[in-house]
């Protein structure tokens, strides 16, 4: 069902002021900023290698990334692996019991559809699920 890590997703407060860090200190590709209005963030992907980290701004106080970046500080938020039909993982997911935040893909960047496992079926990690757009 996996086929990679995707990437890990990072929440920052500015991006401003985290992507230097991550382009001028530790060398990543920079490939760009994008607005997700359905997720309520600012999404910066960095790439190294064959891996990305995407660094992730809310844009509204009622944000998920926004609640949790309160609760628990900016940090490593999710993991986020490949998948070749995001339905198809997800319904194999719900038949094996599994929470899932989404039940339905939704559009995530870069044209990506995705979909969140909750964190109580995954010892505490969010977990993404991650369809490559076409």
């Amino acid at each position: 069902m996996l086929t990679k890590i995707n990437h890990i997703g990072i929440a920052v407060k500015s991006l401003e002021e985290t992507v230097p860090f991550y382009r001028d200190n530790l060398g990543m590709e920079f490939k760009g900023i994008e607005d997700v209005a359905e997720q309520k963030v600012r999404v910066a992907m960095m790439q190294i290698g064959e891996s990305k980290i995407e660094l992730l701004e809310p844009t509204s106080d009622d944000s998920p990334v926004a609640k949790f970046i309160e609760k628990s500080g900016a940090g490593i938020h999710h993991v986020a692996y490949e998948v070749d039909d995001v339905e198809a993982a997800i319904a194999k997911l719900l038949a094996d019991g599994v929470r899932m935040v989404d039940e339905k893909p939704r559009h995530g960047a870069h044209g990506t559809r995705i979909a969140f496992i909750h964190p109580k079926s995954s010892n505490g990690v969010l977990t993404e699920l991650c369809q490559a757009g076409h």
